[in-house]
């Protein structure tokens, strides 16, 4: 979100920011209410701010213009890196400029470097998202871009789940491990978990954040045994806000501790994401319901977990290809 803020003014609510030479711009609101005004403060701080900006701006225009309406959300930080790729192929042309044609070429170029399909696919995913910020996603051309890669998950089963748990020595590092597998959040979300969204009355796990600073989808999660009692002697001994600390500070990556406890387990290779896709499976496998399983991690609809593990469960469709053993049907009378 830009750096903007919600006051009063004439009896009213406005909304003020600090504009070019660091002279505050305030602008009055309609909204009467907080809520509707910080829907409306978001479309009149674009209003004017767009009006300042070339009336046809570049790629590189826009795509600068779209970082900064995201603010301190992680897309603006991760499209710094992809931007260094892409604006200097497309940065200096105008949305109507670029064809079919262009991706391509960018595609093959990228290739040519070693880049691999899931890098150039989110790259230019990021372009289309500028140019939807820009004129709105109906109105923006759909770019051409490579498919999305189907990545190898590795699935661990319970036995390999168990070995890499106790594999971890560090204490910090089990406690992560157990969050992970036993609530199938994200790594982020067990990162950035503080102990007033862990709720040891109703039994609950809150792994969403209240400013919507993360695009993926978050969930609020029931705890199970062994995560309550893991975090039950965690918490006795916290000298931090946040569940996962080391020295009494917030833990920023778990990458080298995981691998370390990955490497002593002797289980292979694994990758962290792929304990979340541990804890979707299995649910799956043990009957749990798509929907519960969707809801567990905190996807926007059932299509997403389908289309990302049904792969995974062929026996769901046991029933239908059993219609078609002809072998073994009876014929009609």
């Amino acid at each position: 979100m830009p750096d903007i803020s919600i006051g009063r003014l004439r009896g009213g609510l406005c909304v003020y920011w600090t504009g070019p030479g660091g002279k505050r711009v305030r602008r009055q609101l309609a909204s009467r209410t907080r809520k509707e005004a910080e829907a409306e403060a978001l479309e009149v701080y674009r209003a004017a701010t767009y009006a300042s900006r070339p009336k046809d701006p570049t790629i590189a225009e826009i795509w600068e213009a779209y970082r900064e309406d995201l603010g301190d959300k992680p897309t603006a930080t991760t499209m710094g890196y992809t931007g260094k790729a892409i604006l200097p192929h497309f940065g200096h042309l105008r949305p109507e400029d670029l064809t079919k044609t262009m991706c391509r070429a960018y595609d093959a170029s990228r290739r040519a470097a070693g880049i691999s399909q899931g890098s150039i696919h989110t790259e230019i995913g990021h372009l289309q998202s500028a140019l939807n910020f820009h004129l709105g996603k109906g109105a923006a051309p759909t770019l051409w871009r490579p498919a999305k890669p189907q990545t190898d998950k590795r699935i661990l089963n319970a036995g390999e789940a168990r070995a890499l748990i106790d594999a971890a020595i560090e204490p910090h590092i089990r406690l992560a491990l157990i969050l992970l597998l036993g609530t199938a959040g994200r790594v982020g979300a067990i990162l950035d978990l503080t102990w007033d969204r862990v709720d040891f009355e109703r039994g609950s796990i809150n792994l969403r954040l209240d400013d919507s600073a993360t695009r993926k989808g978050r969930a609020v999660v029931p705890m199970n045994s062994s995560t309550r009692a893991a975090l039950d002697v965690a918490h006795r001994a916290a000298l931090s806000d946040h569940v996962i600390e080391y020295a009494g500070r917030q833990v920023g990556s778990i990458r080298k501790g995981v691998q370390s406890a990955v490497t002593r387990s002797g289980i292979g290779h694994v990758r962290i994401h792929d304990l979340r896709h541990t804890a979707a499976v299995t649910m799956l496998a043990n009957g749990i319901p798509l929907e519960k399983v969707s809801q567990v991690l905190g996807h926007s609809n059932t299509s997403i977990t389908f289309s990302t593990y049904g792969r995974y469960l062929p026996e769901h469709m046991q029933d239908a290809v059993n219609v078609l053993d002809f072998m073994n049907l009876k014929t009609r009378t």
